[in-house]
């Protein structure tokens, strides 16, 4: 049988060989729907298989693997993450929830144990959003919150999402079918990596989230007026890099002065793109994030005034499409004190701290209540490739894991294994 550090090196070497899917070879990059994708759902399902797990997948393409209950009228618990990535990104955001929540259903299967409600894993196909700039695709299906009218967008290529999700091997007409009913539910637990540095400015392995900011997406377009760079005057010209430009600050000096508020623009796209040429076109996206919706809201209305401003001074036209939102959401409480509970029981100081980052978890919660534990990572890096967890913090997450399911097992009036 494994003790918990040998299970904690066998996550790490998982990561590891997950982070070896990728869609260019100096770089990970997994996209929703490509071949790196299937190849990591394959090698999940293999390890849900050997872990006596039943296995499948849904609709958009989340591999799902199910561990029964003791009892056929057992209730079910939620766990896992997602599989994809952002581009050039580190190994642990997403897949360590994963390869945790597989560890502890493992430890189980070894003693041949099972417990009063049924546990599965949830292997999401999309939680970045980057081929399609959608995120939570795999968990609003899940959660039944899924916009149809998503599946007219459009990726880089012109490939529409209903056509990848066909060619992933799913169903974009089944996905209304793929909802999850909450009646028998427990709840969803995610592990994932902080993504942040609180854990490690405070010198402790893993905190308990109490809730996860909510998120705005848009896609900001100023269209101005090529021109050439020698000739025309610079009071006669209508540069759309410059109020893409202007813009971008605005949106750095409203985020600094509100306490809470994050705001960035991390793509910016120049167009005709050449040396000599005035820019006339600029395309860029905007991510604003606060705990509380009304100040997020309130940010992105004054930001929306602004671009235009900026536009009707240069002479330059802005367009504002909002590509989503996502509202905060609290963690549940009773399922919060039982996780801290747990992290007691192995030990550790307990620390609640708030999500600055979006998480399948605050999509599911519109059908079961969740809760989230927090892994420490070096420095706080995320979406980099320097990304790094320790083998003792994910020993850690993993015996806490552990004890959840022993105190949620004596509450469903069962054997605790």
């Amino acid at each position: 049988m494994q003790t918990t550090h040998t299970s904690a090196e066998t996550v790490m070497e998982r990561c590891a060989i997950l982070g070896g899917y990728s869609e260019e070879p100096d770089r990970l990059t997994r996209r929703y729907g490509s071949n790196p994708m299937r190849q990591v759902n394959d090698a999940v399902a293999g390890w849900m298989r050997a872990a006596g797990m039943r296995v499948s997948r849904d609709a958009i393409g989340n591999v799902i693997g199910r561990y029964e209950a003791d009892r056929p009228d057992g209730r079910t618990l939620l766990l896992g993450s997602h599989l994809d990535t952002v581009r050039d990104a580190g190994a642990y955001d997403g897949p360590l929830g994963v390869m945790v929540a597989l560890a502890s259903i493992e430890q189980l299967h070894a003693r041949g144990a099972r417990l009063p409600f049924a546990l599965e894993i949830y292997g999401f196909a999309d939680e970045e959003g980057l081929r399609y700039h959608s995120g939570y695709l795999g968990s609003s299906v899940v959660a039944g919150t899924f916009d149809a009218a998503t599946l007219r967008a459009t990726d880089a290529d012109g490939v529409a999402l209903g056509d990848a999700i066909r060619g992933f091997g799913g169903d974009p007409v089944a996905l209304p079918g793929a909802r999850r009913a909450s009646g028998d539910l427990l709840g969803y637990i995610e592990v994932h990596i902080e993504q942040g540095p609180v854990l490690e400015a405070k010198g402790l392995p893993v905190g308990v989230v109490s809730a996860i900011q909510g998120q705005s997406r848009c896609a900001v377009t100023f269209t101005g007026e090529a021109g050439h760079a020698g000739t025309v005057p610079m009071t006669l010209r209508h540069d759309a890099l410059c109020a893409a430009s202007e813009f971008a600050l605005v949106v750095e000096g409203l985020a600094r002065a509100q306490p809470g508020l994050v705001a960035t623009i991390g793509q910016f796209a120049v167009g005709p793109d050449a040396s000599n040429v005035i820019p006339g076109r600029v395309v860029l996206s905007l991510d604003v994030r606060h705990a509380d919706d009304k100040v997020r809201s309130a940010a992105c209305e004054q930001l929306h005034e602004g671009a235009l401003a900026i536009g009707a001074a240069r002479g330059v036209a802005c367009d504002w499409q909002w590509r989503g939102e996502t509202l905060s959401v609290r963690c549940d409480a009773h399922l919060s004190e039982l996780l801290s509970r747990a992290v007691a029981a192995t030990g550790g100081p307990i620390l609640e701290l708030a999500s600055g980052a979006g998480h399948d978890a605050a999509s599911l919660a519109v059908i079961v209540p969740i809760a989230m534990l927090f892994v420490r990572c070096a420095r706080g890096i995320s979406h980099n490739p320097a990304e790094s967890v320790d083998v003792a913090d994910v020993a850690i997450a993993i015996a806490v894991l552990d004890q959840l399911l022993v105190l949620l097992a004596t509450e469903e009036g069962g054997n605790p294994a």
